[in-house]
């Protein structure tokens, strides 16, 4: 009977622990400007303090570093929900949050607060080039147009596949777009085992590793070899199904610290690849028109059938939808 009692309470602790870990992993790496907080003159803490995630949270200090302490103590999911914007955390960092803490998250499909929406216009801008933002553990988290279809149809894809290194080691459109893939696929695996040396006990982490190893038999005899490779930019030949060779120039800006998440954009190096990345935004446009213009079709139609209002207000409303539902699906 005492075995069984004291195996029933292990998971329990295990959780606090865990989450006690996590939440301090994710203060401690975040600056007081990310936050939009003074620095100050006097700042010991790496990060944020316990008092100012309270305050961004609008929870109790005490509260709040008792969680931290691993207190048996219950946390709501509209807590959780505060906590998981004031530390900006990525959509897979959330579900994680809420999984430790045993609570089943209001909006699962919260934006990570890191691409905000000057963020996401400014990827529109920058179009023809390519960009894209990228966390630490390379998913994508929002892309522009030409950027969705560079390597391959990033919209057509689940959002858990959105990931430089499940893409490079398992999509055959991707595979096929990169010219030197042996060297592209030894540098994306050391990138992530530096990248994961900061990493190595949170489970997002382990299960995208555990995800490539299962799947990949070259991503299990490369990650063997222990490389590590940093994190700067270079020179791509990237065959783009659509448009032929293009000769991009990688650039990572950091939008936080070095482990943060970053901006990733593909300069074209020449006229030709210039054209090329003009060639695939206009070619991406009339693919849109075309759909919307099928979709204003078939709105009206179905209208007709019984479905109250206007048929021509009911087209454009479902345009207007397709519209931005086609804006969400490029997050």
């Amino acid at each position: 009977m005492t075995v069984m009692t004291a195996h029933a309470t292990t998971e329990p602790d295990d959780r606090r622990h865990e989450l006690a870990a996590f939440l301090r992993s994710r203060r401690e790496r975040i600056s007081p400007e990310q936050a939009g907080l003074p620095r100050g003159r006097r700042r010991r803490t790496p990060g944020l303090r316990r008092e100012e995630v309270a305050q961004l949270s609008a929870v109790g200090v005490t509260w709040y570093t008792w969680l931290e302490q691993a207190r048996p103590i219950q946390v709501s999911p509209q807590v959780l929900d505060a906590l998981a914007a004031a530390l900006l955390l990525d959509p897979t960092e959330r579900t994680h949050l809420f999984a430790l803490a045993g609570q089943s998250d209001p909006h699962p499909e919260t934006p990570c607060p890191t691409v905000t929406p000057a963020l996401r216009q400014l990827l529109d801008q920058l179009e023809p080039v390519p960009a894209a933002v990228q966390n630490s553990r390379y998913d994508f988290l929002a892309y522009n147009r030409t950027f969705g279809r560079l390597f391959c149809d990033l919209d057509a894809l689940p959002r858990e596949d959105r990931n430089s290194l499940w893409l490079a080691f398992t999509d055959e459109d991707f595979r096929a777009a990169v010219t030197d893939l042996p060297e592209v696929l030894r540098s994306l695996a050391g990138k992530l085992r530096a990248a994961m040396a900061e990493h190595l006990a949170e489970p997002a982490w382990k299960a995208l590793l555990h995800r490539l190893q299962d799947a990949s038999p070259e991503f299990r005899e490369i990650w063997a070899r222990h490389d590590v490779v940093d994190q700067s930019g270079r020179t791509k030949l990237i065959r783009n199904a659509k448009v032929g060779l293009l000769r991009l120039e990688h650039t990572n800006l950091y939008l936080g610290p070095q482990s943060g998440p970053r901006l990733v954009t593909y300069v074209p190096l020449d006229e030709a690849s210039r054209a090329g990345v003009e060639r695939l935004r206009a070619l991406i446009l009339a693919e849109e028109r075309r759909a919307d213009d099928q979709r204003a079709e078939e709105v009206p139609a179905h209208a007709a059938e019984g479905a109250d209002g206007p048929p021509a207000a009911q087209g454009a409303a479902a345009v207007r939808a397709a519209q931005e539902d086609g804006a969400f699906a490029a997050v």
